[in-house]
């Protein structure tokens, strides 16, 4: 394979597929040549440029992904411009945990929204993203940072962001497949009578109010794995660890248990004197997309947090 990239965003590509002489009529699609060569694009996104008309096969061009190549075709891939968000970049400071020109893994403050939404058209993690990755390859087209998974707005902890298409579609692959870890610890009210167990009730929107979400009959699988870590005389630390990753999923199981999440004004019950839910992303681990390394982050517990532990310790 010969590939060579030009000023004018164009990639040339001289087709190799070394075949061995007693299977020379073996066939390889576009897109999957595409996806062999082009490592900083999702299947997706070369999809798209095919179907766009972006890509010229013996300087004809070609729409089909499904088109065959042969030894010696030769392909041009023009890469248009990325999309610009019209969401502002902000200097915000980031606690960085870990960063590549692939990805970066965040500890995301309490009370910071992930992504502009109405209410929330500044001061998020996007904005502060934009302004943080001066070079980002964009996710489809578009130049943006990759949100993996999220957090609610008053969770704080380990969040993990794509750079660029490829690693953007394995992380995701990796959520999908429950082959990322996401481990939080919560402080919940009262003490679970076993010291590990596992909560597998569905969840959807509320009934009645569709800012909540509940245990549904007839919502989607939620599964959360949690361990007791620590009795605080009516508290206890809690680890949990999600299986699926739901809307609201912790604190929605464990207001189900009956341990509902300190401080938390929507499921749980708020304390005198902790101002935020005491819910933190406190580790996250992955393969990492290119290195096939192993990548695990640890993010601190917030000062709230520690404070209002140690308080509980000392009357403990």
């Amino acid at each position: 394979m010969d590939l060579n990239k030009s000023a004018e965003n164009k990639i040339s590509i001289e087709v190799d597929l070394n075949l061995p002489a007693a299977a020379p009529s073996r066939l390889v699609r576009l897109d999957s040549y595409l996806a062999t060569c082009l490592t900083e694009f999702s299947r997706s996104r070369i999809q798209k440029l095919i179907e766009q008309g972006m890509v010229q096969q013996n300087q004809q061009t070609c729409t089909s992904k499904k088109a065959i190549v042969k030894d010696g075709d030769y392909l041009t891939i023009e890469i248009p411009e990325l999309e610009r968000l019209t969401i502002e970049p902000q200097a915000i400071d980031l606690d960085i945990l870990y960063e590549d020109e692939h990805l970066l893994a965040i500890n995301k403050p309490v009370g910071m929204v992930v992504h502009p939404a109405p209410g929330h058209s500044e001061g998020t993690l996007v904005n502060a993203l934009l302004a943080h990755c001066q070079h980002l390859s964009g996710i489809n087209g578009v130049q943006r940072p990759g949100i993996v998974h999220r957090l609610d707005k008053d969770t704080s902890g380990a969040i993990v962001v794509a750079k660029n298409d490829f690693a953007h579609h394995s992380l995701q692959a990796q959520i999908q497949a429950k082959t990322a870890r996401r481990c939080y610890l919560g402080l919940v009210f009262g003490v679970p009578n076993a010291s590990s167990g596992i909560i597998n009730a569905p969840i959807a929107r509320h009934q009645r109010d569709r800012k909540k979400m509940a245990v549904v009959e007839t919502g989607r699988s939620a599964i959360t794995h949690w361990r007791l870590l620590e009795r605080l005389g009516h508290f206890s630390l809690l680890q949990f660890d999600l299986e699926t990753g739901r809307t609201h999923q912790i604190r929605v199981h464990s207001a189900y248990m009956g341990h509902g999440i300190a401080g938390d004004p929507v499921y749980g019950k708020t304390l005198k004197h902790l101002k935020h839910q005491a819910l933190h992303a406190w580790q996250l681990s992955f393969i990492h997309p290119v290195s096939q390394v192993e990548i695990k982050v640890t993010a601190p517990l917030p000062d709230y947090f520690e404070k209002i532990l140690k308080q509980l310790r000392h009357r403990t």
